[in-house]
């Protein structure tokens, strides 16, 4: 089921799904709620799931101004405050992994555990494999046509409002995040760090956001994509529901852990 709600920065749509803990899904930049839909029912099993469709995406509608991830992670702050009203755990796919890192950093004790797919920590012109490929993506372009689809069918800004949003998430790559290995340092909730072998980001990219988090986990899944969730969805829900499930990591041979 869906609803909104009316946050500080922008009236909010959310769904959810299931009963136990809460768990908050942040789905990726140009996303909606729908590219949850390979985990949801496995989730939903075991926890109660919160949805949120950020500022400009989905039925959430832009707002005036750049988007800004310290925006976006403000939201998220006040839908954990109002709607959630519990400490939960954050799962976030690509730009939701950084909204959830963002989280995570400033308001510790709203989250628990935390596990991003495809996320990185600087922007993408200082992490992409390609950073030529952000070029490429034209609000027309063959390669956003999916997303645009999907933005179309339910914007309450209506379908000429894509242009201006496309813009909006290509410049927001561009220009953030800009955290820091420091930073990263800070963050206290136990993260799995999931990533496809072939994603957006440089694997070194990848293992220096692991390597920088003090209980973090790393998960690197063979013959994947940036869209891991969906190309390997039964193998990624198994290791997010590990990660969440596991008071701690106990291995034979520990060295990082030790």
């Amino acid at each position: 089921m869906g609803d909104y709600a009316d946050l500080p920065g922008v009236r909010t749509w959310y769904e959810t799904e299931g009963t136990g803990d809460p768990l908050v899904l942040l789905h990726g930049g140009f996303c909606t709620n729908d590219t949850w839909g390979a985990q949801r029912a496995d989730l939903a099993a075991a926890y109660r799931l919160h949805l949120p469709e950020r500022r400009g995406h989905g039925h959430t509608p832009d707002v005036e101004g750049p988007l800004r991830y310290e925006d976006m992670a403000e939201d998220t702050v006040a839908f954990l405050e109002k709607v959630v009203r519990a400490p939960a755990h954050l799962l976030g796919w690509s730009d939701g992994g950084i909204v959830a890192l963002l989280v995570a950093l400033a308001r510790p004790d709203l989250v628990r555990r935390i596990v991003v797919i495809g996320a990185n920590f600087r922007p993408a012109p200082e992490c992409f494999v390609e950073p030529s490929m952000l070029d490429a993506l034209t609000p027309h372009s063959p390669g956003l046509a999916f997303f645009r689809e999907l933005y179309e069918a339910v914007t309450p800004d209506g379908a000429d409002h894509w242009p201006v949003v496309a813009a909006k998430v290509t410049g927001l790559w561009r220009t953030g995040p800009t955290l820091t290995t420091d930073d990263l340092a800070r963050v206290r909730a136990p993260a799995l760090v999931l990533v496809g072998d072939d994603d957006m980001m440089t694997l070194e990219h990848t293992a220096a956001l692991y390597r920088a988090m003090p209980d973090g986990a790393l998960a690197v899944v063979p013959g994947a994509s940036h869209l891991v969730p969906l190309e390997k969805p039964a193998l990624v829900n198994r290791l997010i529901l590990d990660h969440l499930e596991q008071d701690a990591v106990e291995t034979m041979a520990p060295v990082r852990r030790a």
